[in-house]
């Protein structure tokens, strides 16, 4: 299968980058291709102006999305698996990624209504896998609630919502700095991701 990974932490070394590796290398020892989109390497913008804004509420399916936004729906349609590598800020993905879902997920492709009214979608993803990594322990996630938000708004909202067939939230938990406790086992869940995709 084909995979575009979206990977999104600003930092040229960081544990997020041996997360990519192994799942990476994962990807090719079980014959997958895939194609990474560094999204801070990328210098993706971000924000939605007003000039895409306006597109998005015009509600014209036709009417042409930025250059930038193109390609990378261009590299939606090449895939068969998407996934996500990023650091949990918050609760949630750095908002260069949530910036990402605002401006490539347009209307007339992620999603349309047809002429009955019938809310459609052009993308034709298998499948997404989302790997997080974060400071706290996955216990602790689960326990306060957060974990579940983040399940909602990631899997259930951006992906399942928009025609992803099938999608599952990986979170890497227990990554305090200076404490190198969960890594070994962390990149391990990590490389068999992608070697079990």
């Amino acid at each position: 299968m084909h995979v575009y990974i979206l990977f999104a932490h600003p930092g040229k070394t960081s544990f997020n980058r041996e997360v990519l590796g192994a799942f990476t290398r994962g990807l090719r020892e079980a014959g997958h291709t895939y194609e990474t989109g560094d999204l801070y390497e990328m210098g993706f913008k971000s924000e939605m102006d007003a000039e895409q804004y306006h597109r998005e509420t015009d509600l014209d399916p036709y009417e042409p999305v930025p250059n930038d936004v193109a390609r990378e729906q261009e590299k939606i349609d090449r895939a068969e698996v998407l996934a996500f590598i990023y650091p949990v800020w918050w609760s949630d993905c750095p908002a260069k990624l949530k910036g990402w879902f605002d401006r490539v997920l347009t209307y007339g492709y992620a999603y349309y209504y047809d002429k009955s009214g019938q809310r459609q979608t052009r993308v034709a993803i298998k499948k997404a896998v989302v790997i997080c990594s974060a400071g706290h322990t996955v216990e602790h996630l689960e326990e306060t609630g957060i974990a579940e938000s983040m399940r909602r708004i990631m899997l259930n909202d951006r992906l399942l919502g928009i025609g992803v067939r099938e999608a599952k939230m990986v979170i890497l938990g227990g990554m305090m700095p200076h404490d190198n406790s969960f890594m070994e086992d962390n990149l391990k869940r990590a490389y068999d991701l992608g070697r079990n995709l």
